[in-house]
């Protein structure tokens, strides 16, 4: 349970991490996976942080979907809150459970964790959610939000366009779902899945509400996300994969030359050491 101080703090960063999503440029997110990524990202000026739940869960040692406990991924929040001073959000993936009491009681635990947002998705066990239970889940996370006494930013991700999720038109089924989560209480709509430009603005255009993309290898540049009216970019499990990519490629050039020249090119220790003993403001 957060005292009344921490909860007042709560609330500050809940409503700095919503204004970010109606301001001049697209809120770029970059997703950590743990305290130290969470700490270099901050310093790098970003005004907030996501999590990642699949960063996360590989961290662990888990595979990503739910294979890992509310425990084990709240726990990870919360060391990264409590590293940085930006709001963080954090991926709660599904929920961790099938019906909405398990839902009030993991946003009961992001909050007490520190989030000052949450992703919540309607898909489980490989298959879209009825549209009826993922709305009820909507509003039982809004909620349990309000009752906590945190504004949480909700943002309510639809994976309509999810390869093998959905037969038909994903558009279409993505536009109704994404309007009804906000509806439901949801403050942006997620959209994964989709970088064609076109499609991007259809959807942005469409949905009643802040609209976030994941952000991959073919997603078109964040000007022309910006010019599309994308709210919020996100890049997912890519940054924590693109670090574990730099360990295989340097494993691999020791294997190859016995050179350590990799350690001309990285964080110092007298940097990180910095990093994670300055306190957040």
């Amino acid at each position: 349970m957060q005292d009344s101080a921490a909860l007042a703090a709560l609330r500050r960063k809940a409503e700095t991490l919503r204004a970010l999503h109606h301001g001049p440029e697209p809120l770029l997110l970059l997703n950590a996976w743990d305290a130290a990524s969470a700490r270099v990202v901050e310093s790098l000026g970003f005004p907030a942080i996501a999590t990642t739940s699949s960063g996360v869960a590989n961290a662990l040692g888990y595979a990503d979907g739910e294979r890992l406990s509310r425990e084990e991924m709240l726990a990870a929040v919360a060391r990264m809150v409590r590293a940085v001073a930006v709001p963080v959000t954090a991926d709660l993936e599904a929920g961790y459970g099938a019906g909405t009491q398990a839902v009030v009681a993991t946003v009961r635990a992001a909050v007490n964790a520190g989030a000052a947002g949450c992703n919540l998705e309607d898909a489980r066990n490989g298959a879209l959610l009825p549209l009826k239970a993922a709305l009820a889940r909507v509003q039982a996370a809004r909620a349990a939000a309000e009752a906590a006494g945190v504004p949480l930013v909700i943002n309510a991700r639809t994976d309509a366009f999810h390869p093998g999720y959905f037969q038909g038109d994903a558009c279409t089924e993505a536009v109704r779902r994404a309007n009804a989560y906000r509806e439901a209480g949801a403050d942006c709509l997620f959209l994964p899945f989709v970088s064609d430009a076109a499609t991007i603005g259809r959807l942005v255009k469409a949905v009643h509400g802040p609209v976030n993309i994941l952000a991959g290898a073919n997603t078109p540049p964040l000007a022309e996300l910006k010019k599309l009216g994308v709210a919020r970019v996100s890049v997912g499990g890519a940054l924590a994969r693109a670090a574990l990519t730099a360990i295989r490629q340097v494993a691999e050039e020791l294997q190859a030359t016995g050179s350590f020249d990799f350690a001309n090119r990285i964080i110092s220790h007298a940097e990180m050491h910095a990093l994670l003993t300055s306190k957040p403001h």
